[in-house]
C-alpha cells in the first residue's frame, strides 16, 4: 500500500476537499482505485504527487536560478561521452570540451556530425594517454559504468579497480590533474555491493588527491527535464583547494510530457515528425485498452493475467508494464528501447512508442542534434544519455566553483 494514498491523505496533500476528490474522479480528473480488501477509495501516490506539483507550479513564480556566468574560459575533458547529453548541457553552460573519448562507433559518429571542431577520442579508453592535457583541463567529467571491484584489504586502492572502468576514469583525473572532477551514474551505485563499490570509489578518488564532496542523487524533474529519471553525481575536488562544492539548487516547477513535446517553455515549437519503433500487433491490442497514466491493472482481469504471465502472480506494483504516459505528467524514466516488454513508455493518444525525435525531447535534446546509425542505435544513445537540462545546471555549479577557486588564486 505504500504506492497509494487514502481519500484524507490525499486530500490533506493537495490541499483539496475529500468531495472535490470524489467529483474529479467523476470526472476522469484523477482516478481513485478500489482497495481490494477493504474496497475503500485509494488513489496512486505518483499521480497525485504529479497533479500537486502541478497545482504547486501555478500558484508560484519561480525564484531560483543556477545561471552562473563564467569569468574566465574553463574547458571539459569528457569520458565515457555517450551521444553527448552532459557535453551539450556542459557547453550550454558555458564550458567549453576540450576533448571526448568514447567507445561507441555511432555515437561518435553523432558527436561528430553536430559538432566537427570536438576533438572525439572513439575506441577503448584503455588505449589512451591523457597526460597532454595535465593542469590545461578545468574540469574532468564521466559516466562510467558500474563495475564490481575486486576487494583486497580493508581500504579499496586504485590497484584492486584495476580492469574496471572506475580504475580508467581515476587515472585520468590523476594524469590530468584537474581542480575538480564529476562523475555520474545510476542510483543504484548507492547500494551495489551494499555501497561497498561506492566506498571504494571515495578511498581510490581520496589516494589520488580528491576529497570527495558527500554524493547526492539530483532528479532530473527539479532540473526543466519532464521525465522521471535519476543520477547519482560524484563530485571530487582537488585536495589543496580549501573551497565548498554546492549542488545546483532544485527548481519549483515540474515539466511535463505535453511541454517536452508541444510548443511551450521547454521548446519554441512541436516535437518534429520522425521515425519510430512500433508496437506488434499484439501488444497494440492491449495497450489500446489503457487510459492516460494508467498501466496494466487497468486492463481486464483476464487481458492482465494473460499479458502479465507468471509476473500476475508476484506481486509489487510493476507500474512500468503497459504504461501509457499522460500529457500532465512527467514521462518514467526512458529505457535504451522504446518497445521492449515490461518497460512500456507509449504514447497518451496514439498507441505506439515514442518516436526517436520524442525520445530526444524527453531527454531536453535540441531539435538539431543529430543521430546516427540505425533507429535501434539512436534510442540507444537517448536512452543512455544524461538529460541535456540536467546537465547544463551541474555545468553552472561547476563555473561557480572554477569562478571561486580562479578569484581565489589570482595574485593579489
Amino acid at each position: 500500500m505504500n504506492e497509494y494514498l487514502t481519500l484524507a491523505e490525499a486530500s490533506e496533500l493537495i490541499g483539496k476537499s475529500k468531495e472535490t476528490l470524489r467529483r474529479w474522479d467523476k470526472e476522469g480528473k484523477l482516478s481513485a482505485v478500489r482497495e481490494p480488501m477493504s474496497n475503500y477509495r485509494v488513489y496512486r501516490k505518483q499521480e497525485v504527487e504529479t497533479l500537486f506539483a502541478t497545482f504547486y507550479a501555478k500558484t508560484i513564480q519561480e525564484s531560483i536560478s543556477n545561471y552562473v556566468e563564467p569569468e574566465n574560459e574553463y574547458s571539459v575533458l569528457e569520458l565515457f561521452a555517450g551521444a553527448g547529453g552532459l557535453a551539450v548541457g556542459m557547453e550550454k553552460a558555458g564550458l567549453k570540451c576540450v576533448a571526448l573519448n568514447e567507445i561507441d562507433k555511432w555515437a561518435c559518429q553523432t558527436l561528430r556530425i553536430n559538432r566537427p571542431k570536438w576533438d572525439v577520442l572513439e575506441g577503448d579508453i584503455k588505449d589512451f594517454d591523457f597526460s597532454e592535457y595535465h593542469n590545461k583541463v578545468d574540469v574532468v567529467t564521466g559516466g562510467f559504468p558500474c563495475q564490481a571491484f575486486s576487494y583486497a584489504g580493508k581500504k579499496l586502492g586504485l590497484a584492486d579497480a584495476r580492469g574496471t572502468l572506475f580504475y580508467e576514469f581515476a587515472r585520468v583525473v590523476s594524469e590530468v590533474n584537474p581542480p575538480i572532477c564529476i562523475g555520474e551514474n545510476v542510483r543504484g551505485l548507492l547500494s551495489h555491493e551494499n555501497g561497498k563499490t561506492l566506498q571504494g570509489m571515495i578511498s581510490i578518488l581520496d589516494e589520488i588527491g580528491y576529497k570527495v564532496v558527500p554524493v547526492q542523487v539530483l532528479k532530473a524533474i527539479n532540473y526543466k527535464v519532464p521525465q522521471k529519471r535519476e543520477r547519482l553525481i560524484l563530485v571530487g575536488i582537488r585536495k589543496d583547494i580549501d573551497l565548498e562544492y554546492e549542488y545546483p539548487k532544485p527548481y519549483k516547477k515540474i515539466y511535463n510530457l505535453v511541454d517536452a513535446l508541444k510548443k511551450g517553455d521547454l521548446f519554441d515549437t512541436d516535437v518534429p515528425k520522425s521515425e519510430g519503433a512500433k508496437y506488434p500487433k499484439s501488444k497494440i491490442d492491449v495497450l489500446k485498452l489503457v487510459p492516460q497514466k494508467g498501466y496494466w491493472r487497468d486492463l481486464p482481469l483476464d487481458i492482465q493475467k494473460q499479458f502479465m504471465g507468471g509476473s500476475f502472480f508476484l506481486g509489487g506494483g510493476k507500474t512500468g508494464i503497459a504504461r501509457r504516459i499522460g500529457w500532465d505528467e512527467p514521462c518514467l524514466t526512458l529505457t535504451c528501447s522504446p518497445a521492449q516488454k515490461q518497460t512500456e513508455r507509449c504514447h497518451p493518444e496514439e498507441t505506439r512508442p515514442f518516436t526517436v525525435r520524442e525520445y530526444a525531447r524527453i531527454q531536453t535534446f535540441p531539435d538539431d542534434w543529430k543521430f546516427e546509425g540505425s533507429i535501434a542505435q539512436q534510442y540507444k544513445q537517448i536512452g543512455n544519455a544524461v538529460p541535456v537540462n540536467l546537465g547544463r545546471e551541474v555545468g553552472y555549479s561547476i563555473i561557480k566553483f572554477l569562478n571561486q577557486y580562479y578569484s581565489l588564486s589570482k595574485p593579489k
